[in-house]
């Protein structure tokens, strides 16, 4: 690692070396937390190949659908939120409400009843009952996709050969972490090259003639408001 990046002359070799132990090390460390909250060394273990690897190269199809589902389960709890939100005012819908849950919705729907003139509020509770029954229908649609693919995961892992492990944990595991770290010195760098460079175009976006004008102009300046004093000087 250390040779490899020896002649980059951007880079310190050993601020690279250092990424690679930092991740061996994360890897390595088994954390757990202890009764006030700080963490305290386990002992030491390694995940070869942890599932979310398996999944990105065999299953990346059945991820992408979970990942669908979950950002219309956000999508449908945020439109829950604001509904609640929205509708939660002194004069709102759920004014009245001590806790808003299906129990209690049901039951106003009752109380209003056929009153046409609380159509609006109807329509409110209604909606409110629409998408709760759509955030259920999604969690329950998260939960047996992820059980589904946690089983095709695990049984996949025995089918495994040789090569595979190696792709997987070489290029998919390690190369890829070292990549992003190795990008992100460079990032770095550039940042601080940048930044720099910057400074000094500022420092000297005025040339040398230009200022010694421009301080002889003040000097002259000072010398004629001395003379008006009565100043004299040799």
């Amino acid at each position: 690692m250390l040779y490899s990046f020896t002649d980059q002359p951007l880079l310190d070799p050993y601020d690279i070396y250092q990424h690679l132990m930092d991740y061996w090390a994360a890897t390595y460390r088994v954390i757990e937390k202890n009764k006030k909250g700080g963490e305290k060394d386990k002992g030491w273990a390694c995940d070869l190949l942890p599932k979310p690897y398996l999944v990105a190269r065999y299953f990346a199809r059945e991820q992408a659908a979970i990942e669908r589902l979950s950002a219309e389960l956000e999508a449908t709890a945020a439109k829950l939120a604001e509904l609640e939100e929205e509708h939660g005012g002194e004069e709102g819908t759920f004014s009245g409400f001590d806790k808003i849950n299906a129990a209690a919705v049901k039951e106003r729907i009752k109380e209003v009843g056929a009153d046409k003139t609380a159509a609006e509020e109807l329509a409110i509770l209604k909606r409110w009952l629409q998408l709760v029954a759509a955030e259920a229908a999604l969690k329950k649609q998260l939960r047996e996709a992820e059980a589904e693919l946690d089983a095709k995961a695990y049984a996949r892992y025995p089918k495994l050969i040789e090569s595979e492990i190696k792709t997987l944990v070489v290029d998919d595991k390690w190369f890829a972490a070292l990549d992003a770290a190795i990008h992100g010195e460079l990032d770095r760098v550039s940042q601080t090259l940048t930044r720099r460079v910057k400074e000094l175009a500022e420092r000297y976006e005025t040339p040398l003639p230009r200022m010694a004008d421009r301080v002889a102009e003040l000097e002259a300046r000072v010398n004629r408001h001395l003379e008006k004093m009565g100043y004299a000087w040799k």
